[in-house]
């Protein structure tokens, strides 16, 4: 099953209970209570900030001075009309929520949250933003900064954007500075726009494979395969909802989730969810194994569906599907990676793959490989289907 010799078999091994020798309420005291308080153990230590907007414009070229995306910020997602709204805001002065920023060392910051509003002020007194989809200032649409009456630029100048940060010295030590920004994070978001699962995920679970999870959704093959954004154009991220979304990020994860499908529990968020949270395990040279197995996979499916990669057959036009499915992807992706030994054989064996992968839109369960079905049976069932073909292709 190209599994890791170590940390891939261990861990599914019960955790032991982490909160099993702490305190219940009922045993503490309301002195205890009040000592604690009185420490300020757990509490944040703030700072807030009010500044002109160009004034806070020219301070982010201060080097290292703020870090715009973070582990666990969201790719950039706002589109012209929505920076332009921010813009009227502080034309109609109508107030615009604070940004939140962690410091991670004296005078240096961390976007929270805010991101989204930072690189639309940005970008508007960098000229980069012309204005459209103003509703209560429509005469502005087409302008950028600098081509505004100097008496419109003179009163957004006079604007402000206020900023709360949380100190360093609110932590004690590394952990817990994690801790304080997943709480914080959880809670700001909490009444905000809902993040996407993979968004959140990047944002809880910081580590190496994460990192490994970004790099290998730039992978040429499955950048190609799923037409994701191949360059910094914002034209192409903003109509790609995969990139988006950062679903794309998530279908790297499925591949190396699904391996593990016999320990499959709840759903499959949830299960993605505990992968991840598993993850922060791995060792630098886990994380060198896992990216060879996803390139060598993604490598050898390519190499045998060309084009056609993650299409399924449709046996009534007898023809390949022009759109790619998610559930197929998961069926071909873990069921080559179980037969890696043998991919000089299955590529020598290409029309016979090829031949045999039609036959399987011709079964009766083949509608678990277009995503029908979510059970741990459903999805066990659609890798099966795939793996068995290969199999007997194999043994032939």
């Amino acid at each position: 099953m190209n599994l890791l010799s170590i940390s891939e078999q261990k861990m599914w091994e019960p955790a032991l209970d982490k909160n099993s020798s702490k305190q219940t309420i009922t045993q503490i005291t309301d002195w205890q209570l009040t000592q604690k308080y009185q420490s300020q153990e757990g509490r944040i230590l703030l700072e807030t900030n009010r500044e002109k907007l160009p004034s806070f414009v020219e301070s982010l070229k201060k080097p290292g001075y703020m870090k715009l995306q973070p582990f666990y910020q969201r790719r950039p997602c706002w589109d012209e009309k929505k920076k332009s709204r921010l813009i009227e805001s502080f034309l109609i002065n109508i107030p615009v929520p604070p940004i939140i920023l962690y410091e991670t060392s004296y005078n240096s910051y961390e976007v929270m949250d805010g991101q989204q509003r930072i690189i639309a002020i940005r970008d508007f007194y960098n000229n980069n933003l012309i204005l459209t989809g103003l509703e209560l200032w429509p005469e502005l649409n087409g302008r950028t900064y600098k081509e505004l009456p100097s008496s419109i630029q003179s009163g957004i100048d006079r604007r402000s954007i206020s900023s709360i940060a949380i100190i360093n010295e609110s932590a004690s030590d590394d952990e817990t500075a994690l801790f304080l920004k997943q709480q914080t994070f959880e809670r700001l978001n909490s009444g905000g726009v809902d993040l996407t699962p993979q968004e959140v995920r990047n944002c809880l679970y910081q580590g190496e494979f994460n990192s490994l999870l970004m790099e290998l959704s730039q992978h040429p093959i499955f950048v190609k395969a799923w037409e994701l954004p191949h360059n910094d154009s914002e034209f192409q991220k903003n109509r790609n909802s995969l990139y988006q979304k950062m679903e794309d990020v998530e279908l790297v994860l499925r591949f190396f989730a699904l391996r593990h499908v016999d320990n499959f529990r709840k759903g499959l968020k949830e299960f993605l969810d505990l992968y991840m949270m598993k993850s922060l395990q791995f060792s630098v040279t886990d994380i060198l194994e896992l990216k060879a197995i996803f390139e060598k996979t993604i490598a050898l499916a390519d190499r045998i569906y060309g084009i056609n990669l993650f299409k399924p057959f449709d046996s009534k036009s007898q023809s390949w599907s022009k759109r790619r499915y998610k559930a197929y992807y998961d069926a071909v992706m873990v069921g080559l990676s179980r037969h890696l030994d043998r991919a000089d054989l299955l590529i020598n064996c290409q029309e016979k793959v090829i031949a045999s992968t039609k036959k399987l839109f011709d079964q009766e369960d083949s509608r678990l490989l277009t995503g029908e079905g979510k059970t741990k049976a459903d999805i066990q069932k659609r890798i099966k289907l795939f793996d068995d073909m290969l199999s007997q292709v194999i043994a032939e």
